[in-house]
């Protein structure tokens, strides 16, 4: 099964997530006034969803293609022990503990503009 999170803002106006078989988990509305950048909504549409099968790279290929270039948007999923970043055209694939791959994850992340604070998926 591969679960992960993506933020409804973090979607381009007219993009579309929906790989075959998405399930919604949960969706929660967070208020992030404190820790979003001027250029980031200050609330938050929190999607946790999963997918049965193992289709890594097409669900890989979705989100970087639907994610907002812009300010560094990034989602992240768990497919058995690997764990794969995903931002607007760029995918990052890793071993869940692979601290050289999260610190590649991470260093994109920054070059992207994505704020420290926000780069802290867990493994």
């Amino acid at each position: 099964m591969i679960t992960g999170y993506v933020i409804g803002e973090s979607l381009r106006p007219g993009a579309e997530f929906a790989p075959p078989g998405l399930r919604l988990r949960r969706v929660a509305r967070l208020d992030l006034a404190g820790s979003a950048t001027e250029a980031q909504p200050q609330q938050w549409t929190l999607v946790e969803w999963e997918v049965d099968g193992e289709d890594i790279d097409g669900i890989a290929d979705a989100l970087a293609g639907a994610l907002e270039p812009e300010n560094g948007w990034y989602a992240d999923f768990t497919a058995g022990d690997e764990r794969v970043v995903v931002f607007a055209g760029k995918v990052f694939r890793h071993r869940r503990g692979d601290e050289a791959g999260r610190a590649e994850a991470i260093a994109y992340g920054r070059s992207v503009g994505t704020p420290e604070h926000q780069l802290d998926w867990t493994e």
